[in-house]
């Protein structure tokens, strides 16, 4: 059994510690919450314990379809045993729906479908808030290989794919949400976490959100979505 040994680092929403197996991190998902890079900070009830559950749900499940992950075993309620990756620091987003600043940036209403899914790419880089770049940026910084972005985008589209489906199932649209991705001995593998805190999620029949941009509008019912999201994945409706 996989022993936790010391405090690595601390981010936003995890922390991260050593395991007596050089391969493998044991993660902590905390409650705080932050928004708007950083600039807005608060603390959501049982937030670490969704997000942890939610996470383990969706890796395990896209690990059956095919898609490689770090994820190995929970570890409690607000904890999870990963593989060591080495973070490639280029941040994915892919979107369905216009929300958020795509609907700023390209003046589409809220809540527009997009007449096809748009995968975006942000430079992992708090000093530099993470700008949006593309293609020609991440090779001339050198923050991926040709090869390992290829992987990438094909891994990006499926995993929209998939997930866009398996929340139509649970009565839930698929808005936009972030991956992360890194290097584990050699093979490049879904990392981070998939939860309400780097997802959209809006109900198929309200459009009600049910996911972070509760917390960032001051919208209320924050802890009540979350839960939400995780009682669907358990089959509840």
């Amino acid at each position: 059994m996989v022993q936790k040994r010391d405090f690595l680092y601390e981010g936003k929403a995890k922390r991260i510690y050593q395991t007596d197996d050089e391969n493998l991190v044991w993660i902590e998902y905390k409650d705080e919450a932050t928004a708007f890079d950083g600039l807005k900070k608060g603390v959501i009830s049982g937030k670490g314990y969704y997000n942890n559950q939610i996470s383990a749900i969706l890796f395990a499940w896209l690990e059956e379809k095919g898609i490689p992950t770090h994820f190995v075993e929970l570890a409690g309620e607000r904890e999870m045993i990963v593989k060591r990756l080495e973070i490639i620091p280029v941040e994915v987003v892919a979107r369905n729906v216009a929300a958020g600043s795509l609907s700023k940036r390209l003046g589409l209403e809220e809540g527009t479908p997009l007449q096809r899914p748009v995968l975006e790419f942000y430079y992992k880089c708090d000093e530099l808030h993470d700008p949006m770049i593309n293609e020609y940026h991440i090779a001339t910084l050198e923050l991926a290989t040709s090869e390992q972005m290829d992987i990438i985008k094909k891994r990006a589209w499926e995993i929209n794919e998939l997930l866009t489906g398996y929340f139509k199932e649970k009565g839930i649209i698929l808005v936009d949400f972030k991956l992360e991705f890194g290097i584990h001995q050699g093979e490049v593998l879904l990392g981070d976490e998939i939860s309400p805190d780097t997802c959209r999620f809006w109900d198929a029949e309200s459009r009600e959100k049910l996911d972070k941009d509760r917390f960032r509008r001051d919208l209320g019912g924050v802890e009540e979505a979350y839960r939400e999201i995780l009682n669907r994945l358990k089959g509840g409706r």
